[in-house]
């Protein structure tokens, strides 16, 4: 469904987290590298409680967050160390990752602060073991260019990236240390954004500059994108967690969509005068012959509770985002509980509950007409947090769009995960001393060249349409591509690109060790390309034998292919087609140069290159030509 976003008061912020391509981690000498989480050295567990701040106040969202006690388990290595197992202090900041942000304020226009202070965020999700994560205030007040004017970049944070989740498992959570303590720079730009198109252009164009510096990680996960959105008549909610650029339109139009929604719910629900009533009750008995697998499953040693919502019939079933209700809100906040979902009666008689069930348990809840029942089963305590936590949200369908913290699904959607936290989150970092940035630092900070004038660069001085030129400026491999083009000077910067971007890839694919192949191998085989000597449709047999056989080198790999070496034999295959096609080449003159070259390439197609088989049969045609005159 389209909006008219402008009415909407749409109003969008992006928070980009990206990973910084160090060689060590923000606060210690680990390597910034990813295991392979099935072969951890050790494993240690904890438990996460939340703490006050330094006003004695604990955060909202870190309540949330201990409503079910959970075992955390984290897999250690020989390449972590006591730093991120937090038996150690931390060490000073690291010098390169500072230097990074700095690079990366500069291009945003941001004022850089005098001193970078480490702070404490509170975080008791298990993803750091400390129950905090260090982050420190780099820059404020910058703007990035967009279609719509000037979008404010508020901050630069550098801080430590959170450990990675292996494993689920209800009851505990298994954590992986390797990625703990990688730098990464937050950046959160102010709520200038006033579309889904906007939203997009704007991550786009951090993504460009952060990219241009060459010192960010690359790959799935090493960048992530978390989304402010409102609207007038809602309220702030931010979705965290998009990797993919494409989502971020369906994100923003579809949260919008939610708040509309639900905007509508709440007006609906008081001209019906909808209560919620706190009351749950005990209908364990009306389910004791159940045949719902479900119930049945959880009344072994569980009850089932129940509440009624007066007035809410109908609205627990309607939909707010594709595939999602207002009950699926319900069930989302009850989750937290350790419950796996809640049943309600909109969407009953169903999942093997029968009529008389349903009519029971609204007998047994006191509801009528208009009423929606919704109820649990599961043990005594976690059923009656679940219900709790939906008596909560229900009276906030009453009264208002809750602030809080969701997370991006895969088709654009999203799910409650905790409310947005407050400032009790933060409190400073003691362990680690304060990092003077002075002017002249800042000065002799190097600013790398963006990737829309690189784009440019390619296109003036290499030749290259518009679309490889973005392919490979985009690309890792764009140093690799200039260091071949600056060695070779009259090599083909299209077939450099498509064997960088498109062969290597395909050699991949296949399981062939690409890995092996090195700078110098692909200079020596552009050289031999650029003087005719290998022939377009061999260089990838020629990489796929020198990645096996990396020693064996380039000669090696055409000697194995039959490809080089002396034109005498080629010489004599054109030869013996002149002559016997002389009639044609009297009649079209230089003219037959092209329909010859397809008679000699069907014998010696990757075998040599079209642009000797052309240069042969041009110098034979034209002497032959020069006798008959």
């Amino acid at each position: 469904m389209s909006h008219d976003y402008r009415a909407l008061g749409l109003k969008a912020g992006l928070e980009i987290h990206q990973q910084l391509d160090t060689k060590e981690k923000l606060f210690c000498g680990c390597p910034t590298l990813l295991r392979d989480t099935k072969e951890s050295n050790f494993e240690f567990f904890r438990y996460l409680r939340p703490t006050q701040s330094e006003m004695g106040v604990v955060d909202r969202a870190a309540l949330e967050e201990v409503k079910l006690t959970k075992r955390f388990i984290y897999k250690a290595y020989d390449t972590t160390c006591l730093v991120e197992n937090d038996e150690e202090p931390p060490r000073e900041l690291n010098q390169e990752a500072v230097d990074c942000s700095i690079m990366i304020a500069r291009l945003l226009n941001m004022n850089i602060v005098d001193e970078l202070y480490t702070m404490r965020k509170i975080v008791i999700d298990g993803s750091n073991t400390s129950g905090f994560q260090r982050t420190g205030l780099v820059a404020t007040h910058g703007h990035l260019e967009s279609s719509h004017g000037n979008v404010g970049i508020d901050v630069l944070c550098l801080e430590e990236e959170a450990a990675q989740k292996v494993e689920d498992r209800g009851d505990s959570v298994v954590y992986s240390l390797d990625r703990l303590g990688i730098p990464l720079v937050e950046i959160g730009t102010a709520p200038d954004i006033v579309s889904p198109e906007h939203a997009r252009e704007v991550a786009e164009k951090l993504g460009m500059i952060l990219r241009s510096t060459g010192k960010v990680k690359r790959g799935l996960g090493t960048i992530r994108q978390d989304i402010n959105i409102s609207i007038a008549e809602g309220a702030r909610v931010e979705i965290k967690g998009v990797q993919d650029l494409s989502l971020i339109e369906t994100i923003v139009e579809r949260e919008a969509a939610r708040q509309v929604a639900l905007a509508g719910i709440k007006k609906e629900l008081n001209s019906r005068n909808a209560a919620v009533s706190n009351k749950i009750h005990d209908v364990t008995k009306v389910f004791s012959n159940t045949s719902s697998k479900v119930i049945q499953k959880s009344l072994k040693g569980g009850v089932v509770y129940a509440i009624n919502l007066p007035g809410f019939a109908g609205f627990a079933g309607k939909e707010i985002q594709p595939g999602r209700r207002l009950g699926t809100e319900f069930s989302d906040r009850a989750k937290k509980s350790g419950v796996g979902g809640i049943f309600h009666t909109d969407e009953l008689p169903n999942y093997g509950i029968t009529d008389d069930e349903v009519d029971a348990l609204r007998k047994a809840v006191g509801a009528k007409d208009g009423d929606c029942a919704v109820m649990v089963a599961d043990t005594k305590e976690r059923a009656k947090g679940a219900l709790e936590a939906v008596v909560i949200r229900a009276r906030e369908a009453l009264v208002c769009i809750p602030e809080e913290t969701r997370r991006a699904l895969p088709d654009g959607n999203s799910a409650y995960m905790r409310p947005l936290p407050g400032a009790a989150r933060m409190y400073p970092e003691t362990d680690v001393p304060p990092v003077e940035i002075t002017g002249e630092r800042i000065r002799n900070t190097k600013l790398p060249e963006l990737i829309e004038q690189r784009i440019e660069r390619y296109v003036r001085d290499f030749k290259l349409n518009g679309e490889m030129a973005g392919q490979i400026a985009r690309s890792a491999n764009f140093i690799l591509f200039e260091n071949i083009m600056h060695s070779v000077p009259r090599a083909s910067a299209t077939i450099v690109v498509r064997t960088l971007e498109t062969t290597l890839y395909e050699l991949n694919k296949e399981g062939v060790p690409s890995g092996n192949i090195n700078e110098g191998h692909l200079i020596q085989l552009f050289r031999l390309h650029s003087e005719g000597k290998v022939p377009n449709e061999a260089i990838g047999e020629v990489l796929k034998i020198i990645a096996c056989k990396p020693e064996s080198g380039v000669d090696s790999a055409l000697r194995e292919l039959g490809i080089g070496g002396s034109t005498g034999g080629l010489e004599s295959i054109i030869d013996k087609i002149v002559e016997s096609r002389m009639d044609f080449i009297r009649e079209k003159g230089m003219n037959s140069v092209g329909p010859l070259m397809g008679v000699v390439m069907k014998d010696m197609r990757g075998k040599v290159s079209g642009q000797e088989v052309s240069r042969l049969l041009k110098e034979k045609i034209s002497k032959k030509l020069d006798t008959i005159k």
